[in-house]
């Protein structure tokens, strides 16, 4: 019945559809509804579509002799009186499917799980929470043990799936956490952090949806693999207006992917950058030594160090950006010239019109404007940096306090591409350069004026009709020319995520932000002008910091904005990794000494990691043996980023269909990647190969290890030329 009910909605939507897509009419205002009606229309088909599978999942026998069933969409009895057929999940009245327990059940007698295919039943499992009905069924605290069990045993497909079906308590409190404040979610490997940032965000969407469908929702993630790993969840939720970027994406227009050094990384994180670019914008302000002899109008003016230096004072002293206070420069140094010219001329015989036509003249002239342009050029976040980069001079003046090798470091070619760590640079520079949009802001008047006067000019015409009746209502009667000139605006029928992207200055309802111990401080930055009201969710573990700029506390990174005024809760349980290999983990987790304490694991597999010492000649071929003989499943072969080539061609040799490198195909079935490639993805199994080559080539690299062996859902196994880390070598 639910099938045919969505079957029949998806029909009505389709009609609905095709007959606003064939509304032909020139009329802006009927164009603008049919365009917000399309986009309506396809939406609603876009939802119906996500929830085709596993439409129902859920059911909740009360003790009063109801039942409700729970599912991934709302759908109402239209036909009736409006009675619910299926609730969403993410509704008030859904809670108890996710929280009843046999202790508290909240009314529930039985709670049963629904597993399908497409459209077919294959499983059900009950839980009987009242234990005087008698033949209760429990589960040792968690919700719906077998489908959860199954669902964590299944073999991975390269994409992330929802867990709607398999919610546990403490994801769920998370997940409905209110909007406001800045909520961190600490959680070791396997908790489930993402899928619960990505439900939080669905669930949020679908609880304030006038508030945040406005301003949006941004989710930032550490690579763009990730970001397509996870890119179906939300659809699959009936979400899609959710903007995802990485730190990378930040500043529009530039999609910061070349990798860099990790020091060079580190340089650009910290938060003296903020300090470096003002010397850098400062150092573009020029003071001339020698006096600069202009020749305007074949005759000598003369712009010496006192003219400028008091038009760079007055500009200054705006406290406006470096191009809006352009403006201030300029006519200071124009009305020095225009002095100059006067006195040329005799200023005892020119009245104020005449100096004022002297100024503007000597603005328009081309010597003048170039001497300017010199002296206090106007510049893109872009430029500036290119410049920065360019330059030993300019990066000395940036940054004195860098010794010459680490500013060696940042000095590269301009025409090389933009790194991750450079987009919070330009996003900082933005905000230090302005814009100067008179320009654009006097030509939009204009506009306006003349779109005023041809709708004023419409109203009367209809006014001077002869045998108008004075008795009847006219346009002229309803509508002024101010409002009928704005019903004929081009709308932008963009979704709030698409506007965002493009719009530096877009503010989001909220930010979620995964890996977030990874972020630098000018990431961070970056983020807090992007959501002033700090309604954020941050997900991470400060064991798995592997970024130079990342952070060891969630308060260094908080402080600064919002001082002690945030929460911070704790996922426990570790859904993906096997306790075999979650143990060996935990050594490695307390050599690093964080305090923390390893999440515990839900399940065994029966299968031990393991270790295979092979000489280094014969390192690349039997990684790639073993990739060939892996059991069914996805696999990630996790090397040190300079063996990646290494690896990656022996592997391809025995399975030609592997990806390797940067964003690798996840469908595949052997993936050659990094340590930091790897970072919130999992596979069914792992090898690592070279441990000790990983813990060696970063500073972090004991954290790296420990991201490494716990991307696995199954099973590991370490491959190496070298001896084990000290934490592994108990492997067999």
């Amino acid at each position: 019945m639910l099938y045919a009910h969505l079957d029949g909605l998806r029909a009505d939507t389709d009609s609905r559809l095709a007959r606003t897509l064939g509304e032909v009419s020139s009329s802006p205002t009927a164009m603008t509804h049919r365009d917000a009606a399309t986009s309506h229309y396809s939406e609603q088909l876009a939802q119906y579509g996500a929830a085709e599978n596993g439409l129902c999942f859920g059911r909740l026998d009360f003790t009063d002799g109801t039942r409700g069933y729970i599912g991934r969409i709302g759908l109402f009895d239209a036909d009736g009186d409006y009675e619910p057929l299926l609730m969403d999940w993410r509704a008030p009245a859904s809670r108890p499917f996710y929280l009843a327990t046999a202790a508290s059940p909240d009314g529930v007698r039985r709670r049963r799980h629904i597993r399908t295919s497409q459209r077919r039943v294959t499983g059900i499992d009950d839980e009987v929470l009242d234990l005087a009905d008698g033949a209760g069924v429990t589960s040792g605290g968690l919700v719906g043990e077998a489908a959860l069990l199954s669902a964590l045993n299944a073999t991975r497909t390269g994409r992330m799936s929802d867990i709607v079906e398999t919610i546990q308590a403490e994801q769920d409190e998370i997940i409905r956490s209110g909007l406001n404040g800045v909520l961190v979610v600490q959680g070791g490997p396997g908790t489930g952090k993402t899928a619960v940032a990505l439900h939080r965000a669905a669930y949020l969407l679908y609880t304030y949806r006038q508030q945040l469908s406005r301003r949006g929702v941004l989710i930032v993630g550490p690579n763009a693999t990730f970001l397509k790993y996870i890119g179906q969840v939300l659809p699959s939720l009936g979400e899609t207006g959710v903007l995802l970027q990485t730190v990378g994406d930040l500043y529009p227009g530039v999609r910061g992917h070349r990798p860099e050094p990790d020091r060079a990384a580190r340089i650009k994180g910290r938060i003296d950058m903020v300090d470096a670019l003002r010397r850098a914008v400062r150092d573009r302000q020029e003071l001339p030594d020698e006096p600069m002899v202009l020749v305007v109008e074949r005759e000598e003016l003369v712009l010496d160090k006192r003219i400028v230096a008091a038009a760079q004072d007055r500009a200054r002293r705006s406290r406006r950006p470096h191009n809006e206070a352009r403006p201030l420069f300029a006519e200071t140094v124009v009305a020095a010239l225009a002095r100059q010219e006067a006195e040329r001329l005799g200023a005892e015989f020119l009245d104020e019109g005449d100096m004022a036509d002297i100024r503007r003249e000597m603005a328009a002239d081309g010597v003048v404007q170039a001497a300017i342009n010199e002296l206090w050029p106007e510049l893109t976040p872009q430029e500036l940096l290119t410049d920065l980069y360019a330059s030993a001079d300019r990066l000395r003046t940036a940054l004195p306090d860098l010794d010459d090798s680490e500013r060696a470091l940042l000095l590269r070619s301009p025409r090389l591409g933009w790194t991750a760590a450079d987009a919070p640079l330009l996003d900082e520079a933005a905000e230090l350069l302005g814009v100067d949009d008179r320009a654009e802001r006097a030509a939009a008047e204009r506009r306006r004026r003349d779109e005023h006067d041809y709708a004023q000019g419409v109203l009367d015409i209809l006014q001077m009709e002869d045998d108008a009746d004075p008795d009847i209502l006219t346009a002229y009667d309803l509508i002024d020319a101010g409002r009928l000139a704005e019903r004929h605006d081009d709308e932008d029928h963009r979704t709030a995520a698409e506007r965002a992207a493009a719009d530096r200055s877009w503010t989001f309802g909220h930010v979620i932000v995964d890996e977030a111990q990874e972020l630098s401080a000018m990431a961070w930055r970056v983020l807090m002008r992007r959501c002033p009201t700090r309604s954020m969710t941050l997900v991470g573990d400060v064991a798995q910091t592997g970024d130079l700029a990342g952070t060891d506390t969630w308060a260094d990174i908080l402080a600064p904005y919002v001082e002690d005024r945030w929460r911070q809760t704790e996922l426990t349980v570790n859904y993906r990794t096997p306790a075999e290999v979650m143990a060996v983990a935990a050594k490695v987790l307390a050599e690093l000494g964080t305090g923390l304490t390893p999440p515990s694991s839900v399940r065994e597999t029966g299968v031990q990691p393991w270790a295979k010492v092979v000489a280094e000649v014969d390192l690349p071929g039997t990684v790639a043996k073993l990739a060939a003989r892996a059991e069914p499943g996805t696999l990630a072969v996790i090397v040190p980023a300079a063996m990646v080539e290494e690896i990656g061609r022996a592997v391809l040799a025995e399975v030609p269909d592997a990806a390797v490198g940067e964003r690798p195909e996840l469908e595949s079935r052997v993936v050659v990647l990094t340590v930091r490639q790897s970072k919130g993805l999992e596979f069914d199994g792992v090898l690592v190969v070279a441990p000790a080559a990983i813990v060696a080539e970063s500073e972090r690299g004991p954290n790296d290890l420990y991201v490494a062996l716990t991307r696995a859902t199954q099973w590991v196994g370490v491959v190496t030329a070298t001896d084990l880390p000290a934490a592994l070598t108990g492997l067999a």
